[in-house]
């Protein structure tokens, strides 16, 4: 990990420098960033060894996409992975609630769970929403699109100020700092706001010859430039970047979420966003954003491989129970790859077993060493997890 972030620190500049606009004196008295025409006129010129990146980061999710499809339950790992995500980039934003204490809301198995996790299902929600859109409607990656996911992400959600959920701002806003005289960054005011988010979208859906994953790059740190809503823009534009990818046929299923390299190093991540924003660095932000790529794409595969052996460990496992017992367990264990912590109340739905026969499923998963009790102290209304699948997500 520390050669990686080692590596990840040194400026290497694999571009010129290109000025993507300018900040401004406001009437108001502070200076915002005004963009000139996306993508610039003289276009990009990245050097070889980035274009070779490129190609390491584009063969690695071919790999990934391969081994993805052997999964038998490849949704469930998609479920997983999008939770990771949710978690990942939600704690960008200062969330301190975690993966496992989202699973334990979403099955409404725990009720003293941090009020923060709001954030993490609400993330959750945004993602399905737009998985929905994008495979079984058939949308364009569009600003119409933006808006919706931003209206699914911050609808009655937890928020320290007014958010406007699906609608691009109508005030300025600004990045650090307690006002615009003293932030850190000041994105376009509303005018130019809403010329650059035009540019935008004729930037996703032109015909051009930057290459798809440098492309993803580019949009994503362009929509952070223009900040286009009073709040939630981080979670919106690392949304983007996954369906942005998905839909241009890159992954059969959407697995690449870059939101937890981004968290693992997250003060670089602003660093190469404000260096893109504010002194044109676009080769130093594209170099980061494919590191993103080549570790998360590493880490699937490595989790894909570590959660098939799990499972062929486990299925040997019950298969030494006896007939109907390892029936009944085989009802249960292709769920727990789905929703890794359960209660009695849970394995009765699944299985239409009484609370006793229901019970004895879980103690047989305990003593065959596949669920343990989450919380060892709790005499009532125990709850159980699959933890050695939940630590291959979170380890």
């Amino acid at each position: 990990m520390y050669g990686l972030y080692t590596s990840l620190k040194r400026t290497i500049q694999t571009v010129k420098t290109i000025e993507l606009g300018k900040n401004i004196e406001q009437k108001q008295g502070y200076k915002a960033f005004v963009p000139h025409p996306f993508p610039p006129k003289e276009g990009f010129d990245f050097d070889l060894p980035l274009l070779k990146k490129t190609d390491q980061a584009t063969r690695l999710l071919g790999k990934l996409d391969g081994i993805t499809k052997l999964l038998p339950d490849a949704d469930f790992f998609l479920l997983m992975y999008l939770r990771k995500d949710a978690a990942s980039s939600s704690q960008i934003e200062g969330t301190q609630a975690t993966m496992i204490d989202a699973i334990e809301a979403e099955a409404k198995i725990n009720t003293n769970v941090p009020k923060d996790v709001d954030d993490i299902l609400h993330y959750i929600k945004a993602l399905n929403y737009g998985m929905k859109r994008v495979m079984e409607d058939h949308f364009p990656i569009s600003l119409r699109l933006v808006q919706e996911l931003h209206k699914k992400l911050m609808d009655q959600a937890r928020a320290t100020h007014f958010s406007d959920p699906g609608e691009f701002r109508k005030s300025q806003n600004w990045i650090g700092g307690t006002k615009p005289d003293n932030a850190r960054f000041v994105p376009p005011p509303v005018v130019e706001m809403h010329q650059a988010l035009n540019d935008l979208e004729l930037f996703i859906h032109a015909d051009d010859s930057i290459l798809t994953l440098i492309k993803a790059a580019l949009v994503h740190a362009q929509f952070e430039t223009i900040h286009p809503f009073l709040d939630g823009n981080g979670r919106t534009g690392r949304m983007l970047i996954t369906f942005y990818l998905w839909k241009e046929g890159f992954l059969e299923k959407p697995v690449l979420f870059l939101s937890s390299f981004f968290k693992k190093h997250q003060e670089l991540y602003y660093e190469k966003l404000f260096g893109y924003q504010n002194h044109g660095r676009v080769g130093d932000w594209v170099d980061f954003f494919l590191e993103g790529v080549i570790d998360t794409a590493n880490e699937a595969i490595n989790i894909v491989d570590k959660i098939t052996a799990l499972r062929e460990k486990d299925l040997i496992k019950i298969q030494t129970l006896g007939k109907r017992a390892s029936e009944s367990a085989a009802l249960v264990l292709p769920k727990l790859y789905g929703q890794p912590i359960v209660n009695v109340a849970l394995i009765q739905k699944w299985t239409g077993f009484t609370r006793a026969g229901a019970q004895t499923v879980i103690d047989r998963f305990i003593d065959k060493g596949i669920l343990s009790p989450k919380d060892k102290d709790k005499t009532y209304g125990q709850s159980y997890i699959y933890k050695k699948y939940t630590d291959i997500f979170t380890e």
